[in-house]
């Protein structure tokens, strides 16, 4: 991702409190122990007149796309902060996955924890004595020993969709820490739709993000 990067170009959503935008894969979306450009450094360009610019009011892995809610002040990202920590965000995935489950529904219940004590790692794993993790799963298609999934996280564990999946045995496509993918290689993983109830007497607002192209091409080939 280069600092010439466009993000005027990736706006979804705006009104007067909330900012959505197709976040490119393979940007951080905050500053890291290793340096390098993160979405930060671009977020100056959606201040849009107001003095300070958005901030993320959640987050999404560097290498997953897709649907990313700012907060355009203080006052907006704390009403934000409570709708995604309450869980009344209505998030949807879309996932290419190695193999695939037998039915066409279900769900994950699967407790997650980190695997170090290290505070800098965000590496996770399936365990009993973590915290609860709720995933719901529909099959939107398959071909060629891969599957095309729905996925929404009732929870929202640090990568919860990446280790619920891989612990199911059907790891993302890409996902070099939970599968087999490759460094440096594209997670198959987009966070399609976010639907967002910002507005007491309003209708909630939902915003879709069209899938980037590897993930675009892998769903055309399941009928999409």
């Amino acid at each position: 991702m280069s600092l010439t990067f466009d993000i005027g170009a990736r706006l979804l959503y705006r009104d007067a409190l909330l900012l959505v935008i197709d976040k490119p894969p393979g940007l951080p979306v905050h500053p890291g122990p290793r340096g390098g450009e993160t979405l930060t450094d671009h977020l100056d360009g959606l201040r849009f007149g107001l003095p300070r610019r958005p901030e993320a009011a959640h987050r999404l892995d560097r290498d997953t796309s897709g649907c990313l809610a700012l907060g355009r002040h203080a006052k907006a990202l704390a009403r934000l902060g409570k709708l995604f920590a309450g869980s009344a965000v209505d998030k949807t995935y879309w996932a290419v996955v190695k193999g695939g489950p037998d039915a066409e529904s279900g769900r994950i219940d699967l407790a997650l924890a980190r695997r170090s004590d290290d505070p800098r790692s965000w590496w996770m794993k399936a365990d009993p004595s973590g915290d609860p993790a709720l995933t719901h799963w529909r099959v939107l298609g398959r071909a060629g020993g891969r599957t095309w999934l729905e996925l929404k996280p009732v929870t929202g564990r640090t990568h919860q969709l990446r280790v619920h999946c891989a612990a199911s045995g059907w790891p993302i496509l890409g996902d070099a820490i939970y599968g087999s993918g490759p460094r440096g290689g594209s997670l198959h993983l987009h966070a399609r739709t976010l639907t967002i109830p910002l507005y007491p007497k309003r209708d909630a607002i939902s915003i879709e993000a069209p899938p980037p192209a590897h993930i675009a091409d892998a769903v055309t080939r399941m009928g999409a």
